[in-house]
């Protein structure tokens, strides 16, 4: 997901800076931003294997065609920047018409910056209820936008249907239980504190307690090897995971952190402030095992 979100920044950064470029050119939009992306989702986008650029169909040429073990899994059509794909009809019923021409299920259209996946046929069915996903980069936070991008992914496409369905799902009971009074941190909470019976979040304890494991959630949850097992050790040892992930000078600070508390006693109470800033200022999420 990391390097998803690493495209998506860098997609974000070349429209700032040379937006009225992507306005004009087309190509632009497929050589700098589209490619991107799509070689962060695990397809290498200069192989005819797996992306076949002006693939002629009976209704005129797409501008992609993405293929895994010699099937088109989806059509994919750019359109400048100037272009509002997520507002646009007629170059969505176009997209369409060249999946259905040849029976390839998914159809993508993007500008860079807005993308559109729709399934191409469904008996009964209007084309924008067969609307799958929308994605607008400049307004919705990366984390969103970076996991339904990951359904595109080479590795997910061919189920892209049944994620997006999984990703409606979970939004309509996630908002229906805030609607009915549930706090999202309570949810959020619900979702995370799953790995033990004994598992806490921090803010669950008073610092009294004797843990035996730590948990960070970085990106999902990963133990942490734990010094020494007590609430100093989870601090000292959080300072450690923290240090190692760092570059330069910040590293070198949770270092020099690491030494003087390591060399002082503390109370339980400065452990827990200590250990709830951390908690804020990288934001993680600390679970200790008791």
């Amino acid at each position: 997901m990391l390097e998803i979100q690493r495209a998506v920044i860098d997609v974000l950064k070349k429209v700032r800076e040379h937006r009225l470029l992507y306005e004009r050119n087309e190509e632009a939009v497929k050589q700098h931003l589209i490619g991107g992306i799509f070689k962060a989702l695990g397809w290498n986008w200069e192989n005819p294997k797996e992306v076949r650029p002006e693939e002629r169909t009976e209704e005129g040429k797409a501008d992609y065609a993405l293929v895994i073990n010699d099937k088109v899994v989806a059509y994919l059509e750019a359109k400048n920047l100037s272009v509002n794909v997520l507002r646009s009809e007629k170059p969505l019923r176009q997209l369409a018409k060249y999946c259905f021409s040849h029976g390839v299920k998914y159809g993508i259209l993007t500008n860079g910056i807005q993308w559109k996946v729709v399934k191409s046929f469904e008996e009964n069915s209007t084309l924008e209820d067969r609307v799958l996903m929308k994605i607008d980069l400049f307004n919705e936070p990366l984390e969103k936008s970076s996991l339904k991008l990951s359904f595109l992914s080479k590795e997910r496409i061919s189920s892209l249907e049944e994620y997006a369905n999984y990703l409606k799902a979970f939004y309509w009971g996630f908002e229906m239980l805030r609607a009915k009074g549930y706090s999202k941190d309570s949810l959020i909470s619900y979702l995370q504190s799953t790995i033990r019976p004994s598992f806490f979040l921090l803010e669950h304890l008073s610092g009294d307690e004797i843990p035996q494991a730590l948990y960070v959630y970085d990106n999902g949850w990963k133990v942490v090897p734990l010094i020494e097992k007590s609430m100093k050790g989870v601090l000292l040892s959080l300072l450690l995971y923290l240090a190692e992930k760092a570059e330069k000078k910040e590293k070198t600070e949770l270092l020099k952190a690491y030494e003087h508390l390591r060399g002082v006693p503390l109370d339980r109470e400065k452990i827990m402030f200590l250990l709830k800033g951390l908690e804020k200022e990288k934001g993680i999420k600390v679970g200790i095992e008791i």
